[in-house]
């Protein structure tokens, strides 16, 4: 077991309302496990809030398969970062040529 230096702060996102399963919406912690947060130990409120993950991977999970056409976004040429294997794109000069070293010094 590791010594703990820190309280296990709480989970709560301030987000308080009860699901179907009466689970919080917000921090997916029971009603028990809510109101019995303060006398919970360490390892306990560690419990706890692995459950919570536990829950909302659940949650999340069944809303995906819940989804009955998944929402495909285009993809945007400028959001994509080029390849290496891509051939390289020609750069094309700018129209002034006329460059400036007066203030350049070696």
């Amino acid at each position: 077991m590791q010594l703990e230096f820190f309280e296990v702060p709480s989970p709560c996102v301030s987000i308080c309302e009860s699901d179907e399963k009466g689970h919080c919406r917000g921090c997916m912690r029971s009603r028990n496990e809510r109101q019995e947060w303060g006398n919970f130990t360490n390892d306990e409120k560690q419990k706890v809030i692995k459950r919570c993950l536990q829950r909302k991977k659940r949650k999340l999970n069944q809303q995906k398969v819940k989804q009955a056409e998944p929402v495909i976004e285009p993809i945007v040429a400028a959001d994509l970062q080029p390849s290496l294997l891509d051939p390289p794109r020609e750069i094309k000069p700018a129209q002034n040529t006329d460059l400036d070293f007066s203030e350049f010094e070696l």
